[in-house]
């Protein structure tokens, strides 16, 4: 009999030579189970996306009970949804006042898309400023945008006239002209191992933005929701975006993104040209009705309140000589244990002994640690236990 594996590397295209290959039948909390009802701890949440673990009842009933009304009925921004109107409104009351105007996708790179689009269009220039080692997503757009040459030769020719500058670089903010349309930048830079922007120069870098007309875009898509133990991570800097990107937690595990802006910039889509942007599927009314159930337990709980002490117990018990640094701000943390060789066998370790944990794209020595907000501490000991065990068999 042809097993799931089989198929799955027959008929699913594929991502890389070398998938986890860990079959999940269900998932609760903070546990995912295989068929043989193994349990693994989640330290990833599905790369930031489970922030409130696996089956969290709120989010399965808000979904449940919006299938029992409708899915979809038309292309998005042309019919009065529920769902869709009380995300936003939701979403809108919660960010800074001129963030005001919310346009929902399906996924962060999409989210990227629609940003960057509409900062030529708002702007009418060209020139984009992005930083090296930057993520954004695969599609040509948000690729394009990426900073890291490895990840994207293949596919070029790519987006002209994208400048790159280093993160914290503040001779190189001279770039920022008025021929720039947008600065797009993730307010921490994740796949290039949890890199921090300085709170000066996030504060140096939206001036520069203001002064020559210059689009600021944040992507916040995994640090968004309370990953940094604010609802979002750019009030660690006391800045405001001109434009916001999210998606991951902003489902509670349902496909959704959406990038928010000012009303008279977003606009600028509805004429010359007409459909300036457009989705069939954005703002699914099922998605946004978990969306919302997530995004209003993550805010009116509590659990942000908890997510630094949280991240300062897996500082306390993660205690190895392989470990050199753990980089991060809250539950989103890159360990650094010396090379990628080492990480590999670490997950490949972890899977073995129940958890699962992967690395950064762009910093190949350290392994990811962001698990659901809502881990409780003795599940935080229990993990980090696992962790140094297989540590050992490194």
């Amino acid at each position: 009999m042809i097993t799931n594996r089989e198929l799955f590397l027959n008929y699913l295209g594929q991502t890389s030579e070398s998938p986890y290959l860990v079959e999940i039948e269900r998932a609760e909390g903070v546990y995912l189970y295989g068929p043989n009802n193994k349990k693994y701890i989640d330290l990833i949440s599905g790369v930031s996306v489970n922030s409130l673990g696996h089956n969290f009842r709120p989010v399965i009933e808000a979904a449940k009970e919006q299938l029992e009304k409708h899915t979809h009925l038309m292309v998005y921004g042309e019919f009065i949804q529920n769902p869709q109107v009380k995300l936003s409104t939701y979403l809108a009351k919660i960010l800074p006042e001129n963030l005001n105007s919310v346009y929902l996708v399906n996924s962060g790179s999409e989210a990227v898309e629609g940003a960057i689009k509409l900062a030529k269009r708002y702007t009418g220039r060209t020139k984009m400023i992005a930083y090296n080692n930057a993520y954004h997503g695969s599609s040509h757009g948000a690729i394009s945008v990426c900073g890291n040459e490895d990840f994207k030769f293949a596919f070029r020719p790519l987006l002209p006239e994208v400048y790159f500058l280093e993160l914290n670089n503040y001779s190189q903010l001279d770039e920022i002209d008025d021929k720039t349309a947008c600065v797009i930048l993730e307010t921490i830079q994740a796949e290039a191992g949890v890199q921090i922007p300085e709170k000066k120069y996030m504060k140096l870098l939206a001036d520069k933005c203001k002064q020559n007309g210059v689009l600021l875009i944040l992507d916040e898509i995994q640090t968004g929701f309370g990953r940094t133990g604010k609802m979002f991570a750019f009030q660690n800097y006391d800045i405001v975006p001109d434009i916001v990107c999210f998606a991951k937690a902003m489902g509670g595990g349902m496909p959704i993104g959406a990038f928010v802006a000012p009303k008279n910039i977003m606009d600028s889509f509805k004429t010359n040209p007409t459909l300036g942007h457009i989705t069939t599927f954005g703002g699914h009314p099922v998605s946004a009705a978990a969306s919302l159930a997530a995004i209003k337990h993550i805010n009116e709980s509590g659990l942000v309140n908890n997510v630094l002490e949280k991240e300062q117990m897996f500082r306390k018990h993660l205690k190895h000589k392989l470990i050199t640094e753990i980089r991060g701000h809250g539950l989103l943390l890159a360990v650094n244990i010396g090379s990628f060789d080492n990480v590999i066998k670490l997950v490949k370790n972890g899977i073995e002994i129940g958890f699962i944990t992967d690395w950064f794209i762009f910093y190949d020595s350290a392994f990811r640690i962001a698990p659901p907000l809502n881990i409780s501490n003795n599940e935080i000991i229990q993990a980090c236990d696992l962790i140094i065990q297989a540590l050992n068999r490194i």
